[in-house]
């Protein structure tokens, strides 16, 4: 075991004279932010024992900001990492100390969100949230608004109109780009189907809308079945998933448009491969680079969390310190497409 990390070894990893040093760890003179947070990084890497000191002083002066998140369960690899990552950005967000409250619920009915909307609102000067699209949401986030108080949509949108902004992926594109896989990598043309969490979905809807118009317009060969509704869960896409292969015997793939694409797997794994499927997922996981690897699952359309979360995180800084802005907006990041072989 290596000897624990000196000042001496901190002010030459951070390029400093240990006097600098010495000035972030006791706050006796002023020194530039640029160099103090050089410090702060460079004692994170050598896990220097008095780090989050450092990191006290340097926020000493900074106001502070107090941000809230509500995600869906955190029982999912994919919101785990999204947790993970917007504690990232959070520490990594220069001239402010930022409060967090990080929610984790399932949410079933409109009224929890807007519950949710309000518990969080109580408590922070900006919030983001993953929730349905439903009236009594949008009164909720308008209130919210009324108190100068902006929220965020993520992933899905919700409340347009009166929601600070909407970060995540351009849903219609998502849904027309699994389509095209699958027309294109579908051995022959045959019935395709699709899963959504919940008509209450907002980013469900355009993904299912933009999977179907890409059939209609460039692949009518294909048959789409009527959409499944899985509510989001690996127990229903499982059974519907075993049902659908001994119903259709000329399915040829499938997207599912939402959660529950570990049921999916876990069906595909219990049949004998006597035919081959296009399955389109979304998010990279351990099940679905599992099943990726295994040519289990075609391909997966994932979410970039690293620049969601930075980009969310400076929105929402900026928003509480310069107010709402003139027309609420849309960013729209670009997606990732794992396959078997990038894996």
């Amino acid at each position: 075991m290596g000897s624990r990390p000196t000042i001496t070894d901190l002010a030459a990893k951070a390029g400093v004279s240990i006097a600098t040093v010495d000035r972030v760890l006791n706050g006796r003179l002023k020194v530039r932010d640029e160099t103090s947070r050089r410090v702060y990084e460079a004692a994170k890497e050598l896990g220097f024992h008095a780090t989050s000191l450092i990191r006290q002083r340097i926020q000493a002066d900074m106001p502070e900001i107090r941000l809230g998140f509500s995600l869906e369960p955190n029982s999912h690899p994919f919101y785990q990492t999204f947790a993970t990552e917007l504690a990232k950005a959070v520490e990594s967000t220069p001239g402010v100390r930022i409060r967090t409250y990080i929610e984790f619920a399932k949410r079933v009915t409109p009224s929890e969100n807007v519950e949710m909307i309000e518990f969080l609102g109580k408590r922070c000067q900006a919030v983001a949230m993953t929730s349905f699209d439903h009236h009594s949401v949008t009164k909720a986030v308008d209130n919210l608004r009324s108190q100068g108080k902006p929220v965020f949509s993520l992933l899905s949108d919700f409340a347009q109109g009166v929601r600070e902004g909407y970060i995540g992926l351009n849903n219609m594109k998502v849904g027309r780009t699994a389509a095209w896989l699958i027309s294109q990598m579908a051995k022959k043309p045959g019935k395709v189907a699709l899963f959504v969490g919940s008509h209450r979905w907002h980013g469900h809807e355009l993904r299912e809308t933009g999977f179907r118009s890409y059939f209609r317009e460039h692949a009518p060969e294909f048959e789409l079945l009527d959409t499944v509704v899985n509510l989001d869960t690996p127990q229903v896409t499982h059974e519907t998933t075993l049902n659908l292969l001994e119903r259709y015997p000329d399915l040829v793939g499938f997207y599912v448009a939402g959660g529950g694409m570990e049921g999916a797997i876990s069906a595909l794994r219990e049949e004998v491969k006597t035919r081959k499927l296009t399955v389109i997922v979304n998010e990279n996981t351990p099940d679905s680079v599992s099943a990726l690897q295994d040519h289990i699952v075609s391909a997966a359309i994932a979410t970039p969390l690293p620049l969601l979360c930075r980009s969310l995180v400076d929105l929402m800084v900026n928003s509480v310190l310069n107010g709402f802005a003139e027309t609420p907006g849309q960013l729209f990041l670009p997606f990732n497409l794992h396959v078997p072989e990038s894996v």
